[in-house]
């Protein structure tokens, strides 16, 4: 259980520190000029904007909210992702496309793992949006009008929450 409590913790900071790893990488190996117009304008900002988006897609799910830890299931796609990420940083020559292209596609693998654990737990939460039509009675005239008047009227139904 630490463990997936240490990863919901993480998840925001990585948003920071993996690219910040990513240029000291890029120092540390002097890896050269044309690495670094990459990681300024490319890998910088894809892999900030790409945790955070992650993270907000993990955290919008209520069981991560409710328990305050990552699921089994976002501990493997965020590691391999971050352990990729990291690898990237050491700039190896002759590794650097594999584990880019390791990389990519483990994000994209995780964007959609997110949105598959997002669109399950939606699914079987219970509550959701019920439209109906209600008939409402005229306030001026009273109940003696037969004529009723119909608005459209939103019911949402929340899941119970078990208290902690």
């Amino acid at each position: 259980m630490w463990l997936r409590s240490a990863f919901y913790r993480w998840l925001f900071p990585a948003a920071v520190v993996l690219p910040l790893w990513l240029l000291i990488g890029w120092v540390v190996t002097g890896a050269g000029g044309w690495a670094l117009l990459w990681v300024l304008f490319i890998a910088v900002p894809s892999v900030f904007v790409g945790q955070i988006v992650l993270t907000l897609l993990q955290r919008a799910r209520p069981s991560a909210r409710e328990t305050r830890m990552a699921s089994w299931w976002d501990v493997l796609g965020f590691g391999v992702w971050h352990v990729l990420t990291i690898a990237i940083g050491f700039y190896p020559q002759t590794w650097f496309p594999l584990l880019l292209a390791g990389a990519i596609a483990a994000a994209i693998g995780l964007f959609w793992l997110q949105l598959w654990q997002l669109w399950g737990e939606a699914r079987t939460a219970g509550g959701g949006i019920r439209f109906m039509r209600t008939p409402m009675v005229d306030a001026e005239s009273g109940p003696s009008r037969a004529t009723p008047v119909v608005d459209d009227v939103f019911v949402i139904k929340e899941k119970p929450t078990s208290e902690h």
